[in-house]
């Protein structure tokens, strides 16, 4: 039997402590009766010493602490599952935000997860075709990876979330491909658009939506990821799909972890935020990846917009520890015009070399992918020299490298949001764009690769 108390003693932001508990746990679930009937739910933040600290989802404001009632329930917070929720949209709790039917569970899944055994981590190897040249040529995505975008305010990371959304798919594999997509924080504009969207295009039969609002609780943006990782799971490790899970914004969830720390009273950290963001943040990054003998998996792109456009921000900085690589827009691509401004330089794909190549993309692709970057940061630099020196002062050959960046840019960067690229098609338009450069100069593709797929004419 549920025990109920009425013991609430001091109320601080979102959160209350209950006097003289017993067997309260850690992350149990809590509702709160008011004196009006109205109920609230909770979770226990910290227990100790017969005090119990709750965290209220919808907020403490109204609670009349002499006549309300806390009572444990003694379980955490639960996620229904079932196949019926590809299609939907869902609340930051999981509650259908769509006015379709509730769902009608195969289970309960605790929201916190299983954590995966290293040992029996499959290492991620299997390219998955995003249609967006600047990452399957350059960074490309593997099955299983967490790759982040490194965004700025302003930026089109929206809509590049939408667009991987719709065109992500794992070539030469029967499996079925789902996309899980978590939102928070968001404003009603931006929800709008995701939903829309996506059933615009279809895209939403494959995918499931998670959207927590700007002026949703500041609990139910911490407790988002979680939810659609949960489904993420399920999807994956129970029914053998590969799973895409897009997170955005990061940012807004590590600024809601700073609020409740704040409330909590903890020492701060690096610019206000807990000392323990790292290992919060790895335990959403690191339930990604793929598990031996199951056919599904979970591949991660979480969105965060970086402050100021600092990489040095503790939550870019963090996540780049995290996870394996990083695409960064750029603000300058962003003025010149250019979709998606995904800055190829600083960007990175640290499994890019376990998903090319024969019988994955094609056997050129490592060749091209380092004879592009190379050329297009040979290119930059040229430009550089020109605005300091004149293009009098520059080569021959810099004249053609800087052309190139020019090209590079406004052909291979540059796409329009609904142009879906397979990988053939990326990498003839890299062929195309090297012809601009002397054969010479093409040091990192192999002499059969140019007899083969460079421009006869540029030969």
């Amino acid at each position: 039997m549920q025990k109920e108390y009425r013991t609430i003693t001091e109320i601080s932001g979102p959160l209350m402590l209950v006097d003289k508990v017993e067997g309260v746990k850690y992350e149990e679930l809590v509702e709160i009766e008011l004196p009006s009937g109205e109920i609230r739910r909770g979770r226990v933040l910290e227990a100790m010493k017969g005090k119990a600290l709750v965290q209220i989802f919808e907020g403490t404001s109204g609670i009349n602490m002499e006549k309300s009632k806390a009572r444990f329930l003694g379980k955490v917070i639960e996620l229904p599952v079932s196949l019926d929720m590809l299609g939907r949209v869902f609340d930051g709790f999981g509650n259908p935000r769509d006015k379709g039917p509730a769902i009608i569970p195969d289970k309960r899944l605790d929201i916190n997860g299983n954590p995966i055994n290293p040992y029996a981590r499959a290492y991620p190897s299997e390219f998955i075709q995003t249609g967006i040249s600047t990452i399957d040529g350059m960074n490309t995505l593997v099955r299983g990876q967490k790759l982040p975008i490194f965004s700025g305010s302003g930026l089109p990371h929206a809509k590049l979330a939408a667009q991987i959304a719709r065109q992500a798919k794992v070539l030469g594999s029967d499996s079925e491909f789902a996309v899980v997509f978590a939102a928070m924080g968001i404003t009603f504009e931006e929800a709008d658009y995701f939903t829309s969207d996506f059933r615009k295009t279809g895209a939403i039969d494959r995918a499931v939506l998670f959207v927590n609002l700007a002026n949703d609780p500041v609990i139910e943006r911490i407790a988002t990821p979680r939810i659609a990782l949960t489904c993420a799971e399920y999807l994956a490790y129970e029914k053998g799909m590969h799973v895409l899970v897009i997170m955005t914004d990061m940012t807004y969830y590590a600024e809601a972890l700073r609020e409740i720390s704040a409330a909590r009273k903890e020492v701060p950290g690096r610019r206000g935020y807990p000392g323990y963001l790292y290992t919060d943040l790895s335990t959403l990054y690191e339930r990604a990846g793929r598990i031996q003998g199951r056919p599904g998996s979970i591949t991660q792109i979480p969105i965060l917009t970086m402050p100021e456009d600092d990489k040095t921000h503790p939550i870019p900085d963090l996540t780049g520890y995290i996870t394996e690589g990083q695409l960064i827009l750029g603000r300058e691509l962003h003025r010149k015009g250019i979709y998606p401004p995904v800055d190829v330089l600083p960007s990175l794909s640290r499994l890019k070399d376990k998903g090319i190549g024969t019988g994955k993309t094609r056997e050129d692709h490592s060749g091209v992918l380092n004879q592009l970057f190379a050329a297009y940061s040979r290119g930059k630099e040229a430009k550089e020299l020109a605005i300091i020196l004149g293009e009098a002062a520059l080569s021959d050959a810099d004249k053609r490298f800087s052309k190139f960046a020019d090209e590079f840019e406004q052909r291979f960067v540059n796409q329009d949001e609904y142009a879906d690229r397979d990988i053939a098609a990326t990498l003839n338009l890299a062929w195309e764009l090297l012809a601009i450069l002397p054969v010479t100069e093409l040091k990192r593709v192999r002499e059969e690769h140019i007899k083969k797929y460079l421009p006869t004419e540029a030969r």
